[in-house]
């Protein structure tokens, strides 16, 4: 029987299987992620990433193996969720490269190919670390290349099966290379994920098609602003203004209290030069002669949330769907953020940022949705802060795909960051770099916690965690877990000092006022003088996320 050659027929199903396979075991992907906080998602989003790829796929009435590869490798870079998502679409990329030029695969062309794919994930990764799906992709291409170097002959069945096995091999030894992965007594979930793909595009070669099924497309997230009511919203005008601080001597923590008196969603921020202000109000002129005491207004902003409203209604109950919209550039500099929850939507768009890309807790956006977002945003050159460490690599592969607009990537790694870089935004700077580095060096200086809660019985550092228990986290380490009041006060305490200045206390979905005051007398304790801003940030997952600087 002559042997078997890839086309782009048998890619296609190679890929249709792949995506498959690891959506029907994404949940056991996501129960690898050894950190117990609900959003362990390796498994969620490289089913996603795959998803993406097998859509487009379908499209293809006759392909190419070029074609199919290319088109595969498009679509996973458009549609991946998370770093694990984003390395997966960097593999399948540099394979395409490597098959572009082929009509057919054979073998040794498939593990070159695969030697190819994972070069360029190692060059898109600044400190590959060993225990990773980079790690299993590496070991696996390696042997195969040299298995077909002492047999040529191989088929690409035979080379696949080497794949595999050397890949099962190295992911084992993931363990013992990840101090983490050896602690929780499991395997790198993405080297896991990745040879479960693998699995699937064996069986589309050996022409074993199964009935698996795969995940439903994910809801929109879009908020129904019809289900809001005008009388929900509690204040008319979005205040936010910038004053000279002539007087030095005036007492800033009098104006937050003044300002929280007459209104909510309160940001205040201050220097040697200048006071920022952002609040929620129905009074914006008694801010406003606040503002006066300190010195002259800078710049001024006043909308009335009230028809902001109305608009989104209106624009909600329109027929047409969504298209892709490249707006032209009205301004040099435009801010995208990404958050989940309203409230935290509402307060970056208060902050500056142009447009709120949803995700950050259980669903991480796509590069596809980053780079839509930018389109939308009128300006030349667009500053992107993914708040959130494993939306990081997304959006600095966005920043091949954007044709037309520049965008620059802040690093920020949770919310108080993001916040934190955008105040720190001069409305006056023309100078791309210094405003980079000013928004950077902002996110730095500040402290993060966070509260959530045990989505799985774990043991991390010798501490045993049990499911459903409150879990405090402290720059990404965890803290304390246990009740709710006692893992609060273990990261207060962890988290200010007597040098801390100011805190923000942001509250999540199902957390009242009365409890989010209760944090606040929490950090009032521990530290008397410090000023202390408490927002509604309708956050998932999250009950709590905390800021110190």
């Amino acid at each position: 029987m002559a042997e078997q050659k890839i086309n782009g027929a048998l890619f296609r199903s190679m890929v249709t299987e792949g995506a498959l396979a690891i959506a029907e075991k994404k949940e056991q992907i996501n129960e690898l992620n050894v950190f117990p906080v609900p959003d362990g998602d390796t498994g969620t989003n490289m089913s996603m990433t795959m998803a993406a790829a097998m859509a487009e796929l379908e499209k293809l009435a006759e392909p190419t193996l070029a074609k199919a590869a290319d088109t595969a490798a498009a679509a996973l870079l458009r549609g991946a969720r998370g770093n694990s998502g984003v390395i997966l679409s960097l593999l399948f990329r540099g394979m395409a490269r490597k098959l572009h030029e082929e009509q057919e695969a054979g073998g040794c062309e498939l593990a070159l190919a695969l030697r190819e794919g994972v070069e360029t994930a190692y060059k898109a990764v600044m400190k590959p670390a060993e225990g990773t799906i980079l790690t299993v992709s590496r070991v696996a291409a390696q042997h195969a290349v040299e298995a077909c170097q002492a047999e040529p002959e191989l088929s690409a069945e035979q080379v696949l099966e080497k794949i595999l096995e050397c890949g099962r091999v190295a992911l084992e030894e993931t363990i013992h290379q990840n101090p983490v992965l050896e602690k929780a007594g499991v395997v790198d979930a993405g080297g896991f994920g990745f040879l479960t793909i693998l699995e699937g595009m064996q069986d589309a070669l050996r022409g074993i098609h199964k009935e698996r099924k795969i995940a439903e497309p994910a809801v929109s997230t879009a908020a129904d602003f019809g289900a809001i009511a005008d009388e929900d919203i509690t204040f008319t005008y979005c205040t936010e203004f910038i004053a000279a601080r002539k007087d030095k001597a005036r007492n800033v923590g009098r104006l937050r209290a003044i300002l929280n008196d007459i209104g909510d969603s309160l940001v205040v921020v201050e220097d040697d030069d200048i006071v920022k202000v952002h609040v929620h109000t129905d009074q914006p002129n008694k801010a406003l002669e606040e503002g006066l005491k300190f010195g002259p207004l800078l710049t001024v902003k006043i909308e009335n949330m009230r028809e902001q409203h109305t608009a989104k209604v209106i624009e909600g109950t329109a027929d047409a769907p969504r298209e892709r919209v490249i707006v032209p550039a009205e301004k040099k500099f435009g801010f995208v953020s990404v958050a989940a929850g309203e409230g935290l939507k509402a307060l970056f768009t208060d902050l500056g940022a142009d447009a709120v890309v949803q995700g950050g807790q259980t669903m991480n956006p796509s590069t596809d949705d980053i780079v839509r977002a930018v389109d939308a945003v009128p300006a030349e050159i667009v500053f992107v802060l993914p708040n959130n460490k494993n939306i990081i690599m997304a959006a600095e592969q966005a920043v091949h795909l954007s044709e037309e607009k520049k965008i620059v990537v802040v690093p920020t790694r949770t919310i108080p960051q993001g916040i934190s870089a955008l105040l720190a935004v001069d409305p006056d700077c023309e100078d791309e770099a210094a405003l980079a580095q000013a928004m950077r060096d902002a996110a730095h200086h500040v402290r993060s916690g966070q509260v959530t809660y045990a989505a799985r019985d774990s043991e991390f550092d010798g501490k045993k965690i049990r499911q459903g228990e409150y879990l405090s986290l402290s720059e990404g380490k965890l803290c304390a877990s246990g009740r709710e009041s006692s893992v609060l006060k273990k990261l207060v305490r962890e988290m200010v000092t007597d040098e801390s200045a100011f805190a923000t206390v942001i509250y999540g979905e199902g957390v009242s006022e009365e409890q989010a005051a209760e944090v606040e007398a929490l950090l009032h304790k521990e530290n008397k003088d410090m000023e202390i801003s408490v927002i509604n940030g309708g956050q998932p997952v999250y009950y709590y996320i905390l800021s110190v600087e």
